[in-house]
């Protein structure tokens, strides 16, 4: 727990844990980790966490959190990079009123089952805020709700129309914004391919229900979905019956 004048919201937070280290630097996404948690019943209140190894052309991935475990609960805490921010990879993860900045695939994981509630989401340069890679339809899910997407205000120019809800890492990817507020930075195809050698859309599920704002607006990629009703994404779902005897209620 950090301290801060506000538990409730990120922005108090008085503490923060600072590392550089990349990929390229470090030996694998996890070690470049600035926290790396991995057990499980884990809870994080009021702390920034930031990853300030910055952009790089080759081996940019660079881990503010790497999260291996379920029961997972990050609060008002704050998570900065450039690629690759957030490291959800296994169990059930719950993000509640948490700040997370990043440009390329910085919410991303392969097993987690991930739920993101009341965050401001901010890219601070062009690319896809989300890349979910799990081996099966069954695997791993991300659902952003009620969130803000929006710039950073460290972004270095304008980001208009230049960052993307998701690409898939494999074709399985399973995500859904729902209820969020998408400012104009969203390119009006919402979604994009992995690659064009490798695009991984034969399978995926990338979902949308009841987004507002400028970046909601326009003709969505084809491989994508307009909900009309939210179900299948609730919090119970994606966590399970018993989310709520460790998911703290002061943050939902």
């Amino acid at each position: 727990m950090g301290a801060t004048s506000n538990t409730a919201s990120q922005a108090s937070n008085q503490v923060t844990i600072t590392h550089s280290a990349s990929l390229g630097t470090a030996g694998s996404d996890d070690l470049s980790g600035t926290l790396r948690v991995h057990k499980d019943n884990f809870a994080l209140y009021n702390v920034n966490v930031k990853n300030t190894f910055g952009q790089s052309s080759t081996n940019g991935q660079a881990i503010a959190l790497s999260a291996y475990g379920t029961n997972h609960g990050y609060y008002a805490s704050g998570f900065y990079s450039y690629q690759d921010t957030v490291l959800a990879e296994q169990g059930n993860q719950y993000y509640g009123f948490c700040y997370i900045e990043g440009a390329v695939d910085f919410i991303f994981g392969q097993h987690a089952r991930a739920f993101f509630q009341k965050n401001i989401i901010a890219s601070v340069g062009p690319g896809a805020i989300t890349a979910d890679g799990p081996a099966s339809k069954s695997d791993g899910l991300f659902v952003i709700n009620e969130s803000t997407i929006q710039a950073s205000t460290a972004a270095t120019s304008s980001l208009v129309g230049q960052v993307y809800l998701g690409r898939p890492w494999t074709q399985f990817a399973t995500v859904a914004f729902t209820s969020c507020s998408l400012s104009n930075i969203i390119n009006s195809a919402g979604w994009e391919i992995w690659s064009t050698a490798t695009p991984n859309t034969a399978d995926v599920t990338f979902a949308e229900y009841e987004n507002t704002g400028a970046g909601a607006a326009g003709t969505r990629a084809s491989f994508s979905t307009k909900l009309t009703s939210n179900a299948a994404y609730n919090v119970g779902v994606v966590l399970g019956s018993s989310w709520s005897s460790w998911v703290d209620q002061n943050f939902v």
